[in-house]
C-alpha cells in the first residue's frame, strides 16, 4: 500500500497524519506526490501509521516512498 492508502485505511485528514508523524503537513504532501524526503521522515510517518493501526509498519512497507540520503 502506498502513503495515501494507509492515510484512508486510518481515516485520518492529510492534517492529522502529520501531526501525529510530528512533520510538517506540507513535507507529508511532498512525500505524498512523490517527492524525495529524508528516511528519518519516512520512519517517522511509518511510527505514526504503526501506532494507528496497531501494527508494526516500516518507511520500506509504504510503496512509492522517495527517499534522500
Amino acid at each position: 500500500m502506498n502513503l495515501e492508502d494507509y492515510r484512508v485505511k486510518l481515516g485520518w485528514s492529510k492534517a492529522k497524519l502529520a501531526r501525529e508523524a510530528d512533520i510538517d503537513p506540507g513535507t507529508l504532501g511532498d512525500a505524498i506526490a512523490g517527492k524525495r524526503i529524508y528516511k528519518a521522515t519516512a520512519g517517522k510517518i511509518a511510527n505514526a501509521i504503526s501506532k494507528g493501526l496497531g501494527q508494526e509498519i516500516t518507511y520500506k512497507d509504504i510503496e512509492g516512498l522517495k527517499l534522500a540520503d
